[in-house]
């Protein structure tokens, strides 16, 4: 018989492969739906994994969906279709005169930063990305403001008329203005605006203007202009679909808005003025989510791991600290855009494997089956052999309960395209073939692995690792041997484990503004840079209020949070530190002679602290000076968070009908007789010996010969060998 109950929280992580739905109930009791994505219309494949989750309560979205208060979006639908180059390119862009090769000429950074260690240390290598528009469509305006913000060169009026003129004509589906020094000052950019709907009016159009100033005000013209492009090119076209999933969910009764995940953490609405912060929002949820679980188990030091059908994505919590970058990558196009750091590569369970005739060996990727799983899913048109078919033959799999059984997998096929395919071109035998292959892609995550945690100076011994997405229990055990973390977490919703951390972010919008502010060794210039920050701050809480309230959100409620970017004078990279008020005050010291701000000393201090914890006490420079380069502002609203669950240890032994049998499984060049377990059927204190395999409907965590794992009262594993 059906019920109802009172939800409070629904998340939603779509990703090339599956698409996960998180729901938390009004005691913050969680359950996980999955379902195969459905790329032309995601609104589909969301619904299906609703079901799938509310099934284990027995109740239906119909009849319980009304008491939803926060609804959460992360997908990689925008990146996806940057990556493949198949976005909207009828776009416009002014820019100055002179500049109009920018796009195409990048920065240098933009020609290695794809790059792997060996590609950089050597410069071997030196390509451009292919421009997402055409040169055509570029069009230059005389007039300059300078660094300080002076018009040194007023804007030529003729010139825009000419070129605007010349982008109408084209039939161009906006248009981009991104001039120099905007972010200093906006006139011109204002002035090429009035200028261009005056002529649209003229000529009975009407397109949108998009003002890099108004959408990213930061230093950096190259990454700005990238960031307004890309805005319009494969972030816009979907919004239609963020949309119809929000009217699809009204529809069933959930009177919830929806929010996407933003790249920097917090939630936005599918109808804001500009969509590039949730480019990225699927691995962002997974940093979220790891973050929540460092302050529940206490623990300084977590590196996230996030296996996925198309890629392996990798991110370190700090001290507790989690780093945003403000100068990050997406297609190989640096971008201003502010971005939780974390770094990925091509390596999913959904990654093709190849035999390459030219250099007689295996390779993976870049391409991915995504949500057609591999040749073993008899009903796609894969050709090609997958991580997951080699899986599948090596007995990591259980061909009759992929989703639970609702995909039935081929295990014969599957052998007989790896035989084809990769082991007669070797001359070896399709299992070794098989094994060899997945060695070959965790071997590459181990070293992406180890390699994020020592760029920074650190050992894997500095850290616990957790592991999640569909593909992480299935493969931690091979792509953490060899490294010596303090623990190995893998939670039982590992499958859902972004759209877990798209429930522990607050609705929020952060805005930033470059202020390239200087504080001498001498403490001088604290007036100037106070007063600065002080009106910098409140720019910006204005500007987020007005987000609020075009939503309709009360900005009573909102928390407003003010923080710096800043730097010890002449370094590279800057660090993000909060401040604990939004107006600062001003001393006058008459021995000094001078003003002092009590909290500006306090930013300072914290920004000491926290480099000494990050990059340790040598290397600290306070002798310099400081370099302030943003001013942050985030506004808060919180919304209701998931409880990590609570049960009660019972023995080491699981209870027998948590057994499913005996299945042999293929490792280190044997055979082993694994023992099968129900993952749900496990209780928290169980140990679970490999040789095993441990399933559940959305996921498989393997524990290879001369491992365990422990489940623990929050019902995560911790994996020892």
């Amino acid at each position: 018989m059906l019920k109802t109950k009172n939800l409070i929280a629904m998340a939603f992580d779509t990703g090339g492969t599956m698409s996960d739905t998180f729901i938390i109930d009004e005691k913050g009791i969680f359950v996980v739906g999955k379902a195969q994505t459905t790329p032309d219309n995601e609104s589909d494949g969301i619904l299906i994994s609703i079901e799938d989750a509310l099934e284990q309560w027995n109740i239906k979205i119909e009849d319980s969906g009304h008491s939803i208060g926060a609804l959460v979006y992360s997908g990689t639908a925008m990146v996806n279709r940057l990556l493949e180059r198949q976005g909207n390119s009828n776009i416009g862009v002014i820019v100055n005169a002179g500049f109009e090769d920018l796009h195409r000429l990048g920065r240098a950074l933009q020609c290695w930063i794809y790059l792997d260690y060996g590609g950089r240390l050597h410069a071997r290598e030196h390509e451009h990305p292919e421009p997402l528009i055409p040169r055509k469509q570029i069009k230059g305006v005389r007039g300059r403001i300078n660094f300080w913000g002076d018009e040194l060169i007023p804007l030529y009026k003729k010139d825009v008329e000419k070129v605007v003129e010349a982008l109408l004509n084209m039939n161009v589906d906006s248009i981009c203005v991104c001039l120099l020094c905007s972010y200093m000052n906006s006139s011109h950019e204002l002035q090429v605006k009035m200028i261009a709907e005056k002529i649209m009016k003229e000529n009975g159009k009407e397109i949108p203007i998009i003002l890099s100033s108004e959408h990213n005000p930061v230093r950096g013209e190259t990454p700005r202009l990238n960031a307004l492009i890309i805005e319009q090119y494969a972030a816009e076209p979907s919004r239609k679909q963020l949309i119809n999933i929000a009217e699809t969910l009204r529809q069933k009764g959930v009177p919830a808005p929806l929010r996407i995940l933003t790249t920097y953490g917090g939630t936005m609405s599918p109808y804001h003025k500009t969509l590039i912060p949730t480019m990225v929002s699927g691995p962002i949820g997974g940093m979220i989510g790891t973050q929540f679980i460092a302050r529940e188990y206490g623990i300084k030091n977590l590196v996230s791991s996030d296996v996925g059908g198309t890629s392996f994505d990798v991110g370190l919590v700090m001290e507790r600290y989690v780093p945003t970058k403000w100068e990050s990558s997406l297609g190989r196009f640096i971008l201003n855009i502010p971005m939780i750091g974390l770094d990925s590569i091509g390596a999913g369970t959904g990654m093709y494997v190849k035999y390459n005739d030219i250099s007689s060996r295996l390779e993976f990727g870049p391409e991915s089956a995504g949500y057609k799983i591999g040749v073993c899913n008899e009903k796609s048109d894969v050709e090609t052999v997958t991580m997951t078919d080699c899986s599948l033959i090596l007995g990591y799999l259980n061909p009759d309960y992929f989703l639970g059984g609702k995909v039935s997998l081929n295990k014969d096929r599957a052998y007989n395209y790896i035989e084809e395919q990769l082991a007669k071109p070797l001359k070896a035998d399709p299992y070794i073939t098989a094994r060899g292959s997945l060695d070959l892609i965790e071997i590459n995550m181990k070293n992406h692995l180890n390699g994020m945690i020592q760029g920074l100076g650190f050992r894997p011994e500095n850290y616990t690792l957790i592991s999640f997405g569909g593909g992480g229990p299935l493969h931690v055990a091979g792509y953490s041997k060899g490294l010596t973390f303090q623990d190995i977490l893998i939670p039982e919703w590992a499958p859902a484990f972004s759209a877990f951390g798209c429930c522990c972010a607050d609705h929020s919008y952060r805005h930033e503004k470059s202020v390239d502010l200087v504080i001498p060794p001498d403490g001088s210039m604290i007036a100037f840079v106070s007063s600065i920050l002080s009106s910098t701050w409140k720019e910006l809480k204005n500007n987020i209020i007005k987000e609020f309230e075009s939503e309709g959100r009360d900005p009573n409620q909102m928390i407003f949070k003010p923080s710096l970017r800043l730097q010890y004078f002449g370094m590279l990279d800057d660090l993000e530190v909060q401040s604990s008020v939004e107006e600062l005050t001003l001393n006058y010291s008459a021995e000094l002679q001078r003003y002092d701000s009590p909290e500006l000393e306090e930013i300072v201090r914290r920004y000491d602290n926290l480099f000494e914890d990050i990059f340790r006490r040598g290397t600290k420079s306070p002798e310099l000076g400081y370099h302030i380069t943003k001013a942050i502002g985030t506004g808060i609203v919180p919304v209701p968070k998931p409880k990590l669950p609570v049960h009660e240890l019972s023995g080491e032994k699981p209870d027998d009908n948590a057994s499913k049998g005996i299945r042999d499984i293929y490792w280190d060049n044997k055979w082993y007789e694994a023992l099968i377990w129900e993952m749900n059927l496990i209780n928290a204190g169980n140990i679970i010996k490999g040789p095993a395999v441990i399933e559940a409907p959305a996921t498989t965590l393997f524990v290879p010969p001369g491992a365990q794992v422990k489940l623990d009262k929050h019902r995560i594993f911790h994996l020892e060998v």
